[in-house]
């Protein structure tokens, strides 16, 4: 459907079992950049029916006020295609003719379900939440110096820490970063309404309770030990990393069917979990996708993220008939005709998939782009051809190859310097091996191909400037990786490689 200015939309929130609306209140002008955007407002109005012409009339924006939002309109630009599942209910004169800033997606509901969250928490509370979040007093906590606004603690300062109370002085805390999980941190966790996120380093214990708390994200590094893990209910994004043991038990609200679930590596074999909504697995090299819809039969959102890997047994995701959205990155493995057609899959709202077989990507597109006007979000992206692959397995800068504002030139001079860094360290390492060679000869040299990696970025940048964050963290990552594996290889042949020194090279010799 195409939207017009002042077209009012409603869509069904299952968290809510309501519906919600928004307005869509400008279209980007053909020709201009952003062209395919449009900007929607978020409404305050929430029904178990769809609403009259008389209601359209009474619909006012949403203002947001919840955590570290005050009185802001939910207001921004997203794709001009309307999703599946949102219903056309009427045309009203914009509510807000103001040009947003703001950049977003269709997730019409969710404001207002967080709204809703935020207002059952104790007005007092609330109060001294927004009063702290402006108040920039520094506070004494466990020997550092604080502003009392601060939202984050880590692992540094809770070690210090005597008393865990001490962190009331902070009453905007949103985000706790730990080693490992002690009754008193879980207690205070639980006693604190506005605590959202709590990352742990490893459990060290063998079964774990959030329950009661008001988390919406825990991530732990090692599971390690951890044999039942009972979640919260409004839980929304579980991250396990390592270590996850085929007994481990986890228990979810509704057996995970609102949870997005993030793993690393390969499918793991825990119990529990079995509505499953959302499954993201990072870093795959192989995935048999059979096993995956047998385990989760109720998913409606798979991402799958290769380090570059391989799918087998792609077409068994026709059996989810709930499947809203499927991304894959950097697979390959499969061919276009595995892949289940439109008709196989009502419901699919979103299918992006990059850098995958070209003969896939050509087959995928052409069978999906006619579902694009019944609001199928669909991006088919960086098609590979086989020797890509074969030259690119092992190329940490592959995905430069099709980046927007990189050059084809500029994609291989990088993977070029990364070969012959590589080369290089391999080849000192063997001579340590092979001769009591001197640790700062070794040194020398790293100082020397550390300046080289970072001077040939430098004169790559100097002409387009293409370095933005994204790709000097890539560059920082890349040589970060390389020296901590010739810092662990050098070593067992006795020689210590101060790799500090040689980052301190790297800042002081790149201009990106």
């Amino acid at each position: 459907m195409t939207p017009t200015v002042g077209d009012i939309y409603c869509v069904f929130v299952e968290k809510l079992q309501k519906y919600t609306a928004c307005q869509v209140t400008s279209i980007k002008e053909p020709g201009t950049s952003n062209a395919n955007l449009i900007s929607i407002l978020e409404l305050d109005w929430s029904s178990d029916t769809l609403p009259d012409e008389s209601e359209l009339h009474q619909m006012k924006p949403l203002y947001c006020d919840y955590f570290f939002w005050n009185n802001v309109l939910e207001h921004s630009y997203v794709d001009n295609v309307v999703p599946k599942g949102y219903i056309k209910v009427g045309n009203i004169p914009p509510l807000v003719t103001e040009e947003t800033r703001s950049y977003g997606s269709w997730d019409v509901g969710g404001s207002l379900y967080r709204q809703h969250k935020w207002n059952q928490i104790p007005e007092e509370r609330r109060q001294q939440f927004k009063q702290a979040a402006k108040d920039d007093t520094m506070i004494s906590l466990g020997g550092e110096s604080l502003r009392r606004s601060n939202n984050v603690i880590h692992a540094d300062i809770l070690r210090s820490l005597t008393d865990i109370s001490e962190l009331e002085k902070l009453p905007c805390l949103t985000r706790i970063y730990a080693e490992e999980p002690t009754d008193s941190l879980l207690a205070f966790v639980k006693s604190n309404p506005f605590i959202r996120e709590l990352h742990l380093e490893r459990a060290n214990v063998s079964s774990l309770d959030l329950t009661g708390s008001q988390l919406s994200k825990f991530s732990l590094q090692n599971a390690e030990g951890l044999e039942s893990l009972y979640l919260n209910h409004g839980l929304q994004e579980l991250i396990l990393d390592k270590a996850i043991s085929s007994n481990l038990f986890i228990e979810a609200e509704q057996d995970g069917y609102w949870l997005t679930a993030s793993f690393s590596d390969s499918l793991p074999l825990h119990r529990g979990l079995d509505l499953l909504g959302k499954l993201h697995l990072r870093n795959v090299t192989e995935l048999d996708m059979q096993p995956l819809v047998q385990r989760y039969p109720s998913l409606q959102d798979i991402r799958l993220w290769g380090k570059p890997g391989t799918l087998s047994n792609l077409g068994s995701i026709k059996h989810l008939k709930e499947l809203l959205t499927f991304t894959t990155y950097d697979l390959f493995g499969f061919s276009g005709d595995e892949f289940p057609s439109p008709d196989q899959f009502p419901k699919l709202s979103t299918l992006w998939m990059t850098s995958l077989p070209a003969e896939a990507a050509k087959t995928i597109k052409a069978a999906y782009k006619k579902e694009v006007k019944n609001g199928l979000d669909l991006s088919i992206t960086k098609p590979r051809k086989p020797e890509w692959l074969a030259n690119n397995l092992t190329n940490p800068f592959r995905d430069w190859d099709g980046r927007e504002h990189i050059s084809k030139a500029h994609a291989n001079k990088a993977a070029s310097l990364y070969k012959k860094m590589n080369t290089a360290i391999s080849a000192l390492e063997k001579q340590s091996n092979e001769d009591a060679t001197n640790a700062e000869e070794i040194q020398t040299a790293l100082r020397s191909l550390v300046k080289e990696y970072t001077e040939t970025f430098n004169k790559m940048d100097r002409r387009t400037g293409f370095i933005e964050t994204v790709e000097r963290e890539e560059i920082f990552v890349v040589l970060d990786e390389l020296l901590q594996s010739a810092k662990r290889n050098l070593a067992t042949a006795g020689v210590e490689v101060n790799v500090d020194e040689l980052f301190a090279i790297f800042d002081q010799t790149r201009d990106f």
